[in-house]
């Protein structure tokens, strides 16, 4: 692939952050700033910090570096808003100091999604950029997995032994490396649940195997490893929302992989759930199980008997809800499985529909891009960030997503990704139209 191995504009903030994301336990806070006091959103409010710093030095112009992903954080930034600001209005009714640290901690992830959409759409301008960058987001990644091996086989979490490097950092809580399912105990990696640990995996397995095409640095062997860990990551939370992710994100990517590559995965397929089948004891029972399951399941029941109290709360405040992050559930019974529920309750009617577009536009703008690629290494890659987004959007109604402080940063990452391939894929459209003539359909038509 030309000019994969050259990489040019990409910070090494930016690809330090992106390995963050999962070496740093997302637990660990420096006590005084609170739960958005975690290493991935400190350097990601850096890298927003240091765009509007080079904006108004001069150093770029961004107006011009328009891309859907863009547009899809402005609709999310205008319904958090409204929604913050009805709470300080009084409109979302009482409000105590831990709703109002709630809705804060809130605008700072806002503002940490905002800087990785940005920078990544704005410093991503060549193939060597985003291998560099995938360099380091599946390096993270693996190590994730690798931890969640260790987890899987030993029942042992080495996040502990990071916890000890980390001085100045305080346990905030909330991580959860082991759970029952079954017969098997289901396993977080480096994340905080083992459904965000097995959404994540399916988010990435796309981009891994492109990688796994195209890089022409390191080892062939190691990069399609890295993708097996990523099928790992799935497979060992044993969920229905694992299974979801790893299905969209085949459907979406293999119509976009190369014709050799396309056929060799779709062989290969049946042969990957032969082994997971065989290695992994009590699999195909708890699996069936989790997939056949109806409301007699714990999991289905609490989600189904969650809806009457979600229109209460819909009726209560319609228009912007309880407030940014505002919903505290009174038990593990009430937590609400569904970040578009979630969405409704806290951020109303105005701001679900911001969340919504933040959600699905970036995703479906993605499969525009690669539809319209010319050449097939974009083509493929812009399938395999579709398909992770895809699996974004899917995935959230299946558990609060942006409430998992992995998958919170990991999907704004991806926008910005998303948004630098778009921008890539109409210079290209450009380029062909300058020099051999306009393609039929362009891709900003």
């Amino acid at each position: 692939m030309p000019g994969a191995g050259q990489a040019g504009a990409t910070p090494l903030l930016l690809c330090v952050t992106a390995f963050a994301l999962f070496f740093f336990p997302s637990n660990m806070v420096i006590k005084t700033i609170g739960a958005a006091g975690t290493v991935p959103i400190i350097l990601s409010c850096l890298l927003l910090a240091l765009w509007v710093c080079s904006w108004m030095w001069g150093l770029h112009n961004p107006i011009p570096l328009r891309h859907p992903g863009r547009l899809a954080l402005g609709f999310l930034i205008l319904g958090v808003g409204a929604s913050y600001a009805a709470m300080h209005g009084g409109w979302s009714g009482d409000v105590d100091a831990t709703g109002t640290a709630a809705a804060d901690r809130w605008l700072i992830l806002v503002a940490a999604s905002a800087g990785l959409v940005l920078v990544t759409s704005e410093c991503i301008r060549s193939m060597g950029d985003v291998m560099r960058l995938l360099r380091w987001l599946l390096a993270g990644a693996a190590f994730s997995c690798l931890v969640g091996v260790v987890q899987f086989a030993f029942r042992l979490d080495p996040m502990q032994w990071v916890h000890l490097l980390m001085p100045g950092f305080t346990d905030n809580g909330g991580a959860t490396p082991f759970q029952a399912r079954g017969n098997l105990v289901r396993v977080a990696g480096s994340t905080f649940h083992s459904i965000e640990f097995a959404v994540i995996s399916g988010m990435l397995l796309p981009v891994s195997i492109w990688r796994a095409l195209y890089d022409p640095r390191g080892s062939r062997v190691w990069h399609w490893a890295q993708t097996a860990l990523l099928g790992f990551g799935v497979a060992s939370s044993v969920s229905r929302s694992g299974m979801l992710a790893a299905v969209v994100a085949l459907a979406v990517s293999i119509p976009f992989l190369p014709r050799v590559a396309r056929r060799r995965v779709l062989v290969a397929l049946p042969f990957v759930l032969l082994v997971l089948f065989m290695t992994i004891p009590g699999f195909v029972t708890t699996l069936t199980g989790a997939l056949t399951a109806d409301t007699s399941d714990p999991s289905i029941a609490t989600r189904v008997n969650n809806y009457p109290r979600v229109a209460r709360l819909i009726d209560a405040h319609p228009l912007f809800g309880l407030g940014p992050g505002n919903y505290q559930p009174a038990n593990a019974l009430q937590i609400l499985d569904n970040q578009y529920l979630n969405g409704v309750v806290t951020l109303g009617l105005v701001g679900l529909s911001g969340l919504v577009i933040y959600l699905v536009l970036p995703g479906i703008a993605g499969i525009h891009a690669a539809r319209h690629a010319i050449s097939p290494a974009l083509k493929c890659l812009a399938g395999a960030v579709a398909a992770g987004l895809c699996v974004a959007a899917v995935c959230s109604a299946t558990f609060d997503s942006l409430s998992f402080p992995v998958f919170a940063l990991l999907y704004p990452l991806l926008v910005g990704l998303g948004g630098a391939v778009w921008r890539m894929v109409r210079d290209e459209e450009d380029a062909f139209a300058r020099g051999l003539g306009s393609p039929s359909i362009g891709i900003g038509d």
